[in-house]
């Protein structure tokens, strides 16, 4: 039998890591909301090591720099075209 893996949303983890920390309990709260304290400890320390954007859901937070860079270099591109269109029509000899 397989077990299914449970997955949090980003706004729970904040809000466990917060309770946690509120509380000064780590094992109660864990116990409260139904996780692990070692899920509450990952969680915490992803926070502390990523900020706010320490659960971006699938994928790497990288991934999304990554996919900025390449659609602003798509888009500097397309103007470097244009603007050697430009210069050839006109650079040209009038006719």
């Amino acid at each position: 039998m397989t077990r299914t893996r449970k997955q949090y949303s980003p706004e729970f983890k904040r809000e466990a890591v917060r309770l946690a920390k509120d509380s000064g309990n780590l094992s109660r709260t864990a116990r409260d909301l139904g996780v692990t304290p070692e899920q509450i400890r990952k969680w915490r320390q992803a926070i502390d090591a990523h900020g706010p954007t320490a659960f971006p859901g699938h994928g790497n937070p990288h991934d999304a720099e990554v996919a900025r860079l390449q659609r602003e270099l798509a888009k500097v591109r397309e103007e470097n075209a244009i603007l050697k269109k430009a210069v050839g029509i006109f650079s040209s000899p009038p006719l």
